[in-house]
């Protein structure tokens, strides 16, 4: 994807105040060989780019005073009510230096598996999104991710994904993670539909039972005079 970006003279808060009012975004290049570059971009433009997920996760082409460079998306900062970007931070890419990026999973075959489809059980997604190093031409718009083959009790995790060549996943330490679960849903115990109804109907003709015999005494009894 290709933005332009435009060089800004003047930096600190009050500076930033004044181009958020003009409708622009402040924001800074930085990484390489070269000194960080303090930018502004227009806001309407940033705004409808970050909506688009090739925007987060691909080397970006930015334009920059007449020259393009590669550049990533590396931090976003919104305002906490308004619908407004705040501030953007790119940096810049080597195209022989690997980088670490987060890479979305799309996900495909749920509804198709056995787990869905004969055991009716739940599919849940750990992560949405998995850590990669690589150069910066192999760098993957996204991971696809083939759920079709889950079966009840079985889980997917990181050594099962398909990775385009020069990739590898970054885990941080952590060994084989899970990125797909398959849970079962658990049935509920149904109370008998009669037994209820049956107690409530006995209990009455007892208690009523009990009392007859005390009327039918009383009546019985001699009146005195």
């Amino acid at each position: 994807m290709k933005f332009v970006a435009f060089e800004r003279a003047k930096q600190g808060t009050g500076a930033s105040r004044r181009l958020r009012i003009t409708g622009k975004v402040p924001g800074i290049v930085y990484g390489g060989t070269t000194a960080p570059a303090l930018i502004e971009l227009d806001h309407n433009a940033l705004w409808f780019a970050l909506k688009k997920e090739a925007f987060h996760a691909t080397i970006l082409d930015m334009e920059l005073a007449g020259k393009e460079s590669k550049v990533l998306l590396r931090d976003v900062q919104y305002h906490p009510y308004k619908p407004q970007v705040t501030h953007v931070d790119f940096q810049r890419v080597d195209a022989n230096t690997k980088l670490t990026m987060k890479v979305p999973l799309h996900f495909s075959g749920e509804a198709e598996s056995q787990a869905v489809k004969l055991d009716a059980c739940l599919v849940n997604h750990i992560v949405n999104e998995v850590e990669v190093s690589c150069l910066p031409a192999d760098l993957p718009e996204f991971i696809a991710v083939d759920l079709s083959g889950l079966k009840k009790g079985s889980s997917l995790h990181v050594n099962d994904l398909t990775l385009p060549k020069g990739v590898k996943v970054v885990t941080h330490g952590k060994v084989n993670p899970v990125i797909v679960s398959v849970v079962a849903i658990a049935a509920e115990e149904e109370a008998p539909a009669a037994a209820a109804p049956a107690a409530d109907a006995k209990a009455p003709a007892g208690k009523d039972a009990k009392a007859a015999p005390a009327k039918d005494a009383k009546a019985a009894a001699p009146a005195k005079k």
